[in-house]
């Protein structure tokens, strides 16, 4: 039944874009790097914020994202992002026992959806992980919606059980993607952990772009 989840909405698309008012945005970097590794595209990253905005009224956009300082590829996304509508929240990577590299980010993305709840009208979190599906659950409790966006097969079902609306990454690839003739906007540039965990118990290992 969840593979079927909203192709049978109770609301048009139109009656739920105007019911949407404000619009809070939280994109975890890392789990929308690994979504568009698995699709085989490159996110533009202007389409996406116009995308997931729908035409609603944007308080703001937040890009969670791991960091490593002397990466001054990195470095120069992630100012184009903050010049460009996102506000970029950034947590240094921490190396692991194994060698590879991460920067948890749910509880900064848990914090904020709650303490901005008053302030927009429908959330759309862009993630897949199951571990914000309490924070999602508190939210819906406050009286605001919850859009989750991201690619089904990385996504938790406890996080789709909670939302108010998913949205499968896979059908608005189209929208988001970065052809090559765009020209005016940078490349994606992957976060640098080595492992991540990709929301159904699995890695995934970034491969090498030197």
């Amino acid at each position: 039944m969840l593979d079927h989840f909203g192709s049978d909405p109770v609301f048009s698309p139109e009656q739920v874009l105007e019911n949407r008012g404000r619009v809070a945005i939280f994109i975890d970097g890392s789990n929308l790097f690994y979504a568009a590794l698995q699709l085989g595209i490159e996110i533009d990253y202007s389409k996406l914020l116009y995308r997931l905005t729908g035409g609603s009224r944007l308080l703001r956009s937040f890009f969670y994202t791991g960091v490593d300082r002397a990466n001054e590829k990195q470095q120069g996304f992630l100012l184009w992002m903050r010049r460009n509508g996102y506000r970029v929240i950034a947590k240094d990577l921490v190396q692991l026992p194994d060698g590879s590299k991460k920067a948890n980010l749910d509880v900064e993305i848990a914090v904020d959806m709650m303490a901005l709840v008053g302030s927009y009208d429908t959330a759309v979190l862009v993630s897949g992980d199951g571990d914000l599906a309490y924070a999602v659950d508190a939210v819906s409790y406050r009286g605001a919606r919850v859009e989750v966006v991201s690619l089904r097969s990385m996504t938790s079902d406890s996080l789709i059980n909670v939302a108010d609306r998913y949205i499968d990454l896979e059908q608005i690839q189209t929208d988001i993607q970065k052809f090559h003739r765009d020209q005016n906007h940078p490349p994606q540039i992957p976060p640098i952990e080595r492992k991540k965990d990709n929301g159904n118990g699995s890695s995934l290992e970034l491969p090498s772009h030197e």
